[in-house]
């Protein structure tokens, strides 16, 4: 009967619809028709790229996999600036490209696509080669992984927008975030129980990630997207060029890009953690299983929830969590200071601790730098703001020289007081739920 409901929207409603209706705010009636089998989609894709993510954590996983081959300390110190600043920088340069797209999905599709080839490279490396020689090859998939990543996180938000409406596209993100949080917790309990060897268990792990990724290609490559328009598809330096003259003109860009500045704290932050927790001929990499059950909790249990407050008020979600980092961070120091980070329960806590808060930060800012910008503006906010993270997380490298000179307890406290300088910038923020 028409009245009847498909099973796809009865579990749309069921997850997010609430006593205000099922009213779409910012997107036109044709997409809203579509709207629930679009988020399901989206949160679909999104699961099987997050779980691959996971898989294939360089702060983690990969520094562990490079350290057992014996690649150099110089190459494994490259692998987080190589991944950050690789998915960023380009995105100046490749929102004009993507943005003369009529029908974004397939940038993200080919995207998506590509980073699982990324991985297979890095597995490959890995099976067939060692030492120096594995460490370069790896260095190389993961490059190209992350030049990947760039163009689906340019084009993604900007889909997200055309397709789910405003006051729902946390929930969708946040869901896919602990969906495929509890996938990787599988992985990491894997890793912990012993039962496997650690190796084949991380091989495993990256064929797994290959294969999400080209899956939540394909899956993506479905979305009912209606075409947009195609004004401002240029070249790179008239992008650029268009670009900063946004941030030139738009105070409330200028603040979010800050907030998200001074935030990059959460994510530079686990690898000095670490560091500051190895005992003397010790590396805290010896529980990696717990480092990576601690990273993917906080994913399970905070993402659902801070994608539901982001649809209410990302500015607080932001300025939430910016003190959830801070006090983090500083209860790491102070544990550090006072010696008590070698036990085997203390660091996993404190990084759950502070990937809850980093969850928050990821999903604020991405809701939003969404509900902020126009569907005109959205794709070009993006690529701005993502390029100049990407020179600050180049930047970021610099830690680790502070780091050597003052020690890592230190640098880490450091990083708290980044953080609360973030929580400042965040409360200037506009509400821009409630427009």
């Amino acid at each position: 009967m028409a009245g009847e409901k498909t099973t796809v929207e009865q579990v749309f409603e069921a997850l997010v619809i609430d006593d205000d209706g099922r009213a779409c705010r910012d997107i036109p009636d044709s997409a809203c028709g579509e709207e629930p089998r679009n988020f399901l989609t989206h949160v679909g894709s999104l699961s099987l790229s997050k779980l691959a993510d996971g898989l294939v954590d360089p702060k983690l996983v990969l520094s562990w996999l490079m350290t057992t081959l014996g690649a150099p300390g110089y190459l494994i110190g490259l692998l987080v600036p190589v991944r950050e600043a690789g998915a960023l920088l380009p995105q100046m340069f490749t929102a004009g490209s993507i943005r003369a797209m009529q029908r974004r999905k397939y940038a993200w599709a080919v995207g998506a696509f590509v980073q699982g080839l990324g991985a297979l490279g890095i597995l490959a490396s890995a099976l067939l080669m060692e030492g120096r020689h594995a460490g370069w090859a790896i260095l190389a998939s993961l490059a190209m992984l992350a030049l990947a990543r760039s163009v689906c996180s340019v084009s993604y938000k900007d889909v997200l927008g055309k397709t789910v409406s405003m006051s729902r596209r946390g929930s969708a993100t946040g869901l896919a975030g602990s969906l495929s949080a509890a996938f990787v917790i599988a992985f990491a309990l894997l890793l912990v129980s012993g039962w496997i060897e650690r190796m084949d268990i991380v091989l495993a792990g990256l064929a797994l990630a290959g294969a999400c990724w080209i899956g939540g290609a394909l899956l993506f490559a479905t979305l009912a997207e209606a075409r947009g328009s195609t004004e401002g598809g240029a070249n790179a330096f008239a992008v650029a060029k268009e670009n900063l003259s946004l941030l030139r003109d738009d105070r409330q860009l200028r603040t979010f890009i800050a907030t998200r500045g001074f935030l990059t704290a959460t994510a530079l932050a686990p690898p000095f953690m670490i560091s500051a927790g190895s005992a003397d001929g010790q590396s805290a990499f010896e529980g990696l299983g717990f480092l990576v059950l601690a990273s993917s909790g906080a994913a399970l249990v905070s993402s659902a929830l801070w994608g539901r407050l982001a649809d209410r008020s990302s500015r607080k979600v932001l300025l939430i969590s910016a003190l959830a980092g801070a006090v983090a961070l500083g209860a790491t120091a102070a544990a550090g200071w006072a010696g008590m980070l070698q036990g085997t329960w203390a660091l996993p806590l404190l990084l759950l601790g502070l990937m809850i808060a980093y969850q928050g930060v990821r999903l604020g800012r991405s809701t939003h730098l969404v509900d902020m910008a126009s569907e005109d503006t959205r794709a070009a906010y993006t690529a701005l703001s993502n390029t100049i993270i990407g020179v600050i997380l180049l930047a970021g490298s610099l830690l680790g020289v502070a780091a050597q000179l003052f020690g890592n307890v230190s640098t880490i406290g450091v990083m708290a007081l980044l953080c609360l300088a973030g929580a400042w910038f965040a409360s200037r923020l506009e509400e821009v739920q409630a427009r």
